[in-house]
């Protein structure tokens, strides 16, 4: 086997969940080429990952014309690729898969009709990463799922260290990550924390240990918010990482991390920062590893403003 591609439609958080997939399948067959057609909001993803070869531009989430679907398909088809693997389980994805005349088609559901001819059972109470590395079964893989690792650039690291010396940050800061994307808001899906109970974990982290840096993570969805709690806190640092990889480099060298259930939290767990997340409507066991390092505090309501602001910090202190 020596040309793969995978099918990873979602953001930023899928595809870093799908890295352990990709990993041990470059793993297992190191000398092949693994392509992947991803989002182009989510293709940033993968200047974190040495194991995909090129990416794919694709918009799965846009009403997409045939012409759009054909473009894709014959793109695929001039890759004469041996195998494919999908997250995506409809019908209408397994008939795309069939339709790009690739011999082995790995995805989830089942071998109706000929579409797949490796499916695989779709166990969906577990951690998302490890679902994801069930895919692996269609290939005779079935070792455990590992946790999601990163690759930072030293460009990165380095631009990382020059900001904490900029902002006087030092060392084992504590780094807060509040936003939400905005096709999350755009569905309603409430993954934000009120600015003035963000404002009272920074006022309580500073009443238990005042010697302790903190700074506030400014993406290009965030601008609202940090101002907000700039008017609050003045004095609180921010840092604007200009892509992922900045960002991915100053998350892996802070001490603790403060987020919401977002592609950041998912950056923390790769980059093994210890993390306290904040989870409103979702569930934390299929988005969190069962890990010490990664807590998570879910809002007994659903609702992301009734979780306290003693509870977080009590979770970083305890």
């Amino acid at each position: 086997m020596k040309n793969v591609i995978a099918f990873v439609p979602g953001g930023i958080g899928d595809q870093i969940l799908f890295f352990p997939t990709l990993d041990d399948l470059k793993h297992h067959y190191p000398e092949i080429h693994l392509d992947v057609v991803a989002e182009p909001r989510a293709i940033a993803a993968y200047r974190l990952n040495a194991a995909v070869d090129k990416v794919i531009p694709f918009d799965f989430k846009n009403r997409n014309a045939l012409a759009d679907w054909s473009n894709l398909i014959g793109t695929i088809r001039e890759g004469e690729y041996e195998a494919i693997l999908s997250l995506g389980k409809s019908l209408p994805v397994r008939l795309l898969l069939w339709l790009t005349g690739i011999p082995q088609r790995v995805g989830f559901g089942s071998s109706s009709f000929g579409l797949l001819t490796h499916p695989v059972s779709l166990n969906k109470d577990q951690y998302s990463g490890a679902m994801y590395h069930d895919l692996l079964k269609g290939f005779g893989i079935t070792t455990p799922a590992p946790l999601p690792t990163i690759t930072i650039a030293d460009a990165d690291h380095a631009w990382a260290q020059a900001e904490q010396e900029r902002l006087g940050l030092g060392r084992d800061y504590l780094l807060i990550h509040g936003g939400s994307s905005q096709l999350a808001i755009a569905k309603g899906i409430n993954k934000i924390y009120p600015v003035p109970a963000w404002a009272e974990v920074i006022k309580q982290l500073k009443t238990r240990n005042a010697e302790r840096a903190i700074a506030v993570v400014q993406g290009p969805e965030d601008q609202e918010w940090v101002s907000h709690l700039k008017q609050i806190v003045p004095s609180i640092s921010v840092v604007s990482p200009p892509d992922l990889g900045k960002l991915a480099a100053f998350i892996a060298a802070a001490g603790w991390m403060l987020c919401t259930d977002s592609g950041p939290m998912h950056i923390g767990v790769a980059a093994r920062t210890r993390l306290v997340a904040l989870f409103g409507p979702t569930d934390p066991a299929k988005l969190l590893p069962a890990d010490a390092r990664f807590i998570a505090i879910k809002s007994a309501t659903g609702q992301m403003a009734d979780i306290s602001a003693v509870e977080i910090v009590d979770a970083i202190h305890g």
